[in-house]
């Protein structure tokens, strides 16, 4: 008698993983759990580039993904991309076995189980088949643009560079909500940071927000 795997299939495409868990779908509405999400929520709802600032375990990228995977089912978007630095701790995506797809499976592991729990795991591997939901390297944001109707996550944005974050930041259209979430006290680069850069340059601007948690969120 083996123990179940704890290895979810990240990639639609592949059918080489079986599903040991899968994230059963809740049909509830997004409903904050304290007063911070709540504003973080609110915040993201009503700006069109919304930075959630603040430590692991607040509820950043669940309350992000679950408010893209709302307005994906209720047609107020067309598409979802999500995204993040590939280049962690010394290891790039070269390192990783098989397609540029699978390598990057792991690094939008989290998202997928919210999207999987907010939309259920069917619709969620019908969209990311038809390209209305893309999990993409920031680096292969290069050249793209980010058109009408999209909602872009950025995580992990502690650990991109000044650079990195301009050009992410470049690449947004008009009618697209962004929402980019990091903690730049765990940042994992060397240098100038590209979170902290964006911030400062940032803050104040129209359809900008910014949202700190704190440790007791």
């Amino acid at each position: 008698f083996e123990e179940p795997s704890n290895i979810v299939e990240l990639n639609a495409r592949s059918n080489q993983v079986v599903t040991a868990y899968t994230p059963l779908r809740t049909k509830t509405p997004l409903q904050a759990r304290t007063p911070a999400q709540q504003n973080y929520i609110n915040a993201i709802k009503h700006h069109n580039l919304t930075f959630g600032i603040g430590p692991a375990g607040t509820g950043k990228s669940y309350c992000a993904g679950a408010l893209a995977a709302e307005a994906l089912e209720s047609g107020r978007i067309e598409r979802i991309i999500l995204t993040r630095p590939a280049v962690e701790a010394g290891e790039q995506l070269g390192f990783l076995p098989g397609e540029v797809e699978d390598k990057y499976a792991v690094y939008i592991d989290a998202f997928r189980d919210i999207l999987n729990e907010r939309l259920g795991r069917g619709v969620v591997d019908y969209c990311l088949r038809h390209g209305r939901i893309v999990g993409s390297p920031l680096a292969y944001m290069r050249g793209k643009t980010f058109n009408h109707n999209t909602f872009v996550i950025l995580d992990e944005a502690q650990n991109t560079t000044p650079a990195q974050m301009k050009m992410f930041l470049t690449r947004i259209g008009e009618n697209t909500k962004v929402v980019i979430n990091g903690d730049i006290r765990q940042s994992d680069i060397r240098g100038p940071n590209g979170l902290e850069d964006a911030i400062n340059k940032l803050q104040g601007l129209r359809g900008v927000h910014i949202h700190s948690f704190e440790r007791g969120d």
